[in-house]
């Protein structure tokens, strides 16, 4: 018995007649070759570095983790491979990144500490032998000096922190492809760029004084000119300024937080070097901006927890050993001992906490590179070929042209 025709024919069989053969199975395709999505669209990962290219004979599917010559894995960093690596590479290379930080703030508090000691005791000295009659004007003198003096030592405690950053950046770049250079070898790779870190610093000191200097001027000319009424304006002013200048500082340091990186790997002139910053950062201003805020928040809680038993015990001993202040020999020398103490803790914390906030930099400059170029493809070449040409052309020294349209942020400060 048939119901319909054609294909929809359907025959009937009798109980234990054999049944007609199965329709064949249609063979199951391969599954495709691996490939990158987002930004690295495109780009595929060769066999072994990470990515498994397909089934295995009877077996489940293979991952391999990605290669890690050295400081960090050659993939996209998350937060927490940022902050061990910051810290890493104070235990991996202690010679040339905290012997530098320890040379160059050292250098940078023993000069702060004589130029001012001996510029105040020069002034103080004067004030004492001045008469009566030039006085006043000695002493106005004598404390401009003594701000002058303390001016100088900061702006190059700033010129300072510069080069430092660039020698960290230097070391965490070549870290990632398992190099261990040291402080000699990292201060020859610096050569020739020292000049366009110290130059950069001296733009943004040059900018922020310009800026300061206008809204002071500003402020002092309302509480001249318009007497109470400009002493109330000169207060909004001065709220609204400072608010202001802390957003427009959070977001420049943040879009510009790159450009110590392309200085010294890249080897870039200081106008390529922002623009490339700001490239870079397009689409990841609030990535840069918490992971920079958060390691900063990390080590500066544990600078104060450190140095804060030091500053609460001083002031007890001292007084427990000259109850009475006689500040005698004892006391003196209690205080100069102490005193010392906190500086020596200031400068080797400060040294620390500057290695890993420069650390960090050159981290979100890599990893910024690798969401954005590929890097990590480049340099997982890079590794393997260098074992067999060391005369192969290093990746870092030149980036790729950023991407026009990166990963769009929520944010309208991107």
């Amino acid at each position: 018995m048939t119901e319909g025709n054609g294909s929809n024919e359907q025959r009937w069989a009798s109980p234990g007649a054999s049944p007609s053969p199965a329709p064949p199975v249609p063979p199951i395709a391969p599954p495709p070759e691996p490939r990158f999505t987002g930004q690295n669209a495109g780009s595929t990962h060769a066999p072994g570095y990470g990515y498994s290219t397909g089934y295995g004979t009877g077996a489940q599917p293979g991952w391999t983790p990605p290669p890690k010559p050295g400081l960090i894995p050659l993939l996209p960093l998350d937060l927490g491979t940022i902050l061990g690596a910051s810290f890493r590479v104070l235990r991996r290379n202690p010679k040339a990144t905290f012997g530098a930080a320890l040379l160059i703030q050292g250098s940078v508090y023993l000069l702060l500490i004589l130029v001012v000691a001996g510029v105040t005791f020069g002034a103080l000295s004067r004030i004492d032998s001045s008469s009566t009659q030039n006085a006043d004007q000695i002493t106005a003198g004598a404390t401009g000096l003594i701000v002058v003096a303390s001016i100088i030592p900061g702006l190059l405690a700033v010129v300072a922190a510069a080069v430092l950053q660039g020698i960290i950046v230097l070391e965490v770049s070549r870290g990632a492809v398992g190099e261990k250079l040291s402080l000699g070898s990292l201060w020859k790779r610096a050569r020739g760029r020292i000049g366009a870190l110290i130059g950069w610093a001296a733009l943004l000191v040059l900018a922020s004084t310009v800026v300061i200097g206008i809204i002071v001027v500003i402020i002092v000319l309302l509480v001249v000119s318009l007497g109470n009424g400009g002493i109330v304006a000169a207060v909004i002013i001065g709220i609204l300024a400072f608010f202001g200048l802390a957003v427009v500082y959070v977001w420049l340091s943040t879009k510009l937080a790159l450009v110590p990186s392309a200085l010294m790997i890249e080897r870039m002139t200081i106008r390529s070097a922002v623009a490339r910053s700001w490239s870079l950062t397009e689409g990841y201003f609030w990535r840069t901006f918490g992971i920079s805020a958060l390691v900063a928040v990390i080590v500066g809680i544990v600078s104060q927890v450190v140095t804060f038993p030091i500053n609460f015990i001083a002031p007890i001993a001292t007084g427990l050993i000259d109850p009475q202040g006689q500040n005698g020999t004892g006391t003196v020398a209690l205080v100069a001992v102490l005193s010392l103490l906190v500086i020596v803790v200031a400068v080797v914390f400060q040294s620390i906490t500057s290695v890993v906030q420069s650390a960090t930099t050159g981290l979100l400059y890599l990893d910024l590179r690798i969401r954005k170029e590929g890097l990590d493809l480049e340099l997982v070449r890079y590794v393997e070929a260098k074992q067999s040409d060391p005369a192969v052309t290093d990746p870092l020294l030149h980036g790729a042209p950023v991407a026009s349209r990166p990963v769009p942020d929520e944010s309208p400060w991107a």
